[in-house]
């Protein structure tokens, strides 16, 4: 099982916070693959920046590396389908996440359990 993880939970694992689920846990270890998105750097790159976020990116990137987790990059492919998704929500970064656990047939780990009316592939932690 290949797993794309939302930006919330990457970050929980990567603090080891109580909020990440048991669930969440076994599904990770269990993975053949974990990935987490551009987008999801760019969103701890923003909210940061606005103070709504207190993590460094440099350091989530370098946590991210020393995991062994992999990057997912943004391809036209990934902006268009995000783009075109029915407005079930209204975030743009969780609907490019979406699109891109889509098309690239991973399960994406969340707990916004809104995110499920677009795929199956979203498994609520």
């Amino acid at each position: 099982m290949r797993l794309l993880l939302d930006t919330h939970v990457l970050l929980w694992f990567l603090n080891d916070d109580a909020q990440l689920t048991g669930r969440a846990r076994s599904l990770m270890l269990s993975a053949e693959e974990i990935h987490v998105s551009s987008a999801s750097i760019w969103e701890i790159a923003i909210k940061a920046k606005l103070g709504k976020l207190k993590a460094d990116p440099d350091e989530v990137l370098q946590a991210i590396e020393e995991n062994g987790i992999l990057e997912l990059p943004i391809s036209n492919r990934h902006a268009i389908a995000g783009g075109t998704l029915p407005l079930h929500h209204r975030d743009p970064f969780d609907r490019l996440l979406i699109a891109q656990a889509m098309l690239e047939q991973m399960r994406f780990l969340t707990s916004d359990s809104g995110l499920r009316a677009y795929s199956d592939l979203v498994e609520c932690v």
